[in-house]
């Protein structure tokens, strides 16, 4: 008797914990939208810029997935493979990270960020490619851009250890990222810089101190070439410390 009360008892305990459970996902699924219904009415696409401007805009990017069927404007929602996209976004060698989402409102979020060059090598052994931030190559693009060329005898070595320092510099100056349009590396290692405005050559020597190097130069332009005139010398040369050599047209 008292066997079969308990079995009872638990049978009612039992009942009671199923019928909450299914009241519990009853509720849920009530209140939670479709997924299998709902479809992806947009893509936000957002690029997030540095102190350089990158190759890509939103309209590249959705090529992309677009190229690989992967867009997901108008597919269900549930079929969305926000890791396939990402893992597909990475393979551009412009991308450096990408991330992607979906919303219950049937909304996709996609955000990149990009390598950022800040130099192009047109090297004399015929190689042209740009260097991203970090010394990693990038192959070169039919993108238009602004940044500061690399010429003469350059290595990917060279380009990746030294350039890069350079061309970072150079970018987060705001005088010499407008005045320096070219760099010439030198068969002994050695640079000359190419300036937008003025005819004259900059010799910097070894590639050193190079902020060191250019703040002198600075002075010079504020105090010197602003009388002298821009265009008096032909080449000038700060490679030692504490003078600054000119030649005179």
């Amino acid at each position: 008797m008292y066997m079969s009360h308990v079995l009872k008892k638990t049978a009612i305990i039992l009942i009671d914990l199923l019928l909450a459970v299914y009241l519990l996902l009853a509720v849920t699924a009530f209140n939670r939208p479709d997924e299998q219904s709902e479809v992806c009415t947009e893509v936000n696409i957002h690029i997030q810029e540095g102190a350089v401007k990158g190759f890509l805009s939103a309209d590249e990017v959705k090529t992309l997935l677009k190229r690989a069927r992967l867009y997901p404007l108008g597919d269900p929602i549930s079929k969305v493979d926000v890791r396939k996209m990402e893992e597909t976004l990475i393979q551009n060698p412009f991308i450096k990270t990408a991330q992607c989402y979906k919303t219950q409102t049937g909304r996709v979020h996609v955000t990149i960020t990009q390598r950022l060059p800040v130099i192009r090598v047109k090297a004399d052994n015929g190689e042209d490619y740009y260097v991203d931030e970090q010394g990693s190559i990038m192959p070169n693009t039919y993108f238009a851009s602004n940044l500061v060329i690399a010429t003469g005898n350059i290595q990917r070595k060279y380009a990746q250890k030294v350039l890069t320092r350079i061309g970072r510099y150079l970018a987060q100056d705001p005088l010499w990222g407008n005045q320096i349009e070219q760099i010439n590396v030198l068969s002994d290692g050695t640079i000359e810089m190419v300036p937008r405005v003025g005819e004259h050559i900059i010799y910097l020597g070894a590639p050193t101190r190079l902020e060191h190097k250019l703040a002198r130069l600075e002075k010079f332009y504020k105090y010197g070439l602003s009388k002298a005139g821009w265009n008096k010398y032909s080449y000038i040369n700060v490679e030692f410390d504490n003078q600054i050599i000119c030649k005179k047209k």
